[in-house]
């Protein structure tokens, strides 16, 4: 077992019934090791689902947390929070569709988390530019964590990954060179690092384990051999001071 004390302070059974995928608290632990974010920084957990990694970056970070998300209930979520006895004033719902723009003042956040979320809707290259940079100040940093492909093979998908998922469904995901290629066309934002994470198969195994359709649904794959195939792909990025003229 990984040593990860932010997301052990969240009890399995809580864990369980609000996670939507791969272990997000784990992803987001690991991702933020180095990240060194002043307490109080302006974050959107961008992609935040039921709001337990939101819950992480507040209590556990000191983070002023957004809780951005297209398919969550802002009023289910705030109970969630509250519930979690994380302060009002420290966590904020938000329902927002991340790949029309957000619903904010330019140069809001000094920082972007987004856990399982990014591949969905920021694999066209002038996303970041158009879409997400204008509402994060000059050197905030973007950290993402997306599920990715050991080696992209859309044009021969091993049967294991076919187990669970379709063709149409499996687009979502890439390999670091293809992430690293189209992130790399950004004008605005600046790559700090791109890695495989470690914490990929315990992430995984503490999704399967969870008794819903998504995650019984995902077991076949797994047990098949998918994550000989799988990985997950850590990005750093910050978004560039715009020269003076």
């Amino acid at each position: 077992m990984s040593n990860f004390p932010r997301s052990n302070a969240f009890g399995p059974n809580l864990v369980k019934s609000k996670i939507m995928g791969p272990n997000p608290l784990k992803l987001c632990e690991e991702l933020l090791a180095d990240a060194n974010l002043p307490r109080g920084s302006r974050t959107c957990d961008l992609g935040s689902g039921a709001g337990i990694t939101s819950v992480m970056l507040a209590r556990e970070y000191g983070l002023d947390t957004y809780a951005v998300d297209l398919w969550s209930d802002p009023t289910e979520n705030r109970a969630f929070f509250r519930e979690m006895n994380v302060p009002d004033a420290l966590i904020h719902p938000i329902k927002a569709d991340a790949s029309e723009g957000l619903p904010f003042a330019e140069g809001f956040f000094d920082a972007v988390v987004s856990i399982d979320s990014y591949n969905y809707y920021g694999r066209d290259p002038r996303y970041l530019d158009e879409k997400l940079l204008p509402y994060l100040k000059a050197g905030a940093k973007l950290y993402l964590s997306i599920p990715g492909m050991k080696q992209d093979c859309h044009d021969n998908l091993p049967e294991c990954l076919l187990a669970s998922w379709t063709p149409d469904q499996l687009e979502y995901m890439h390999d670091i060179d293809w992430w690293h290629a189209m992130i790399g066309k950004s004008v605005g934002a600046r790559i700090l690092d791109m890695h495989v994470m470690k914490c990929t198969r315990e992430a995984w195994a503490d999704w399967i384990a969870c008794d819903n359709e998504y995650a019984r649904g995902d077991r076949a794959a797994v047990a098949a051999g998918a994550l000989d195939y799988l990985n997950t792909i850590a990005i750093t990025l910050e978004k560039k001071q715009l020269a003076r003229i």
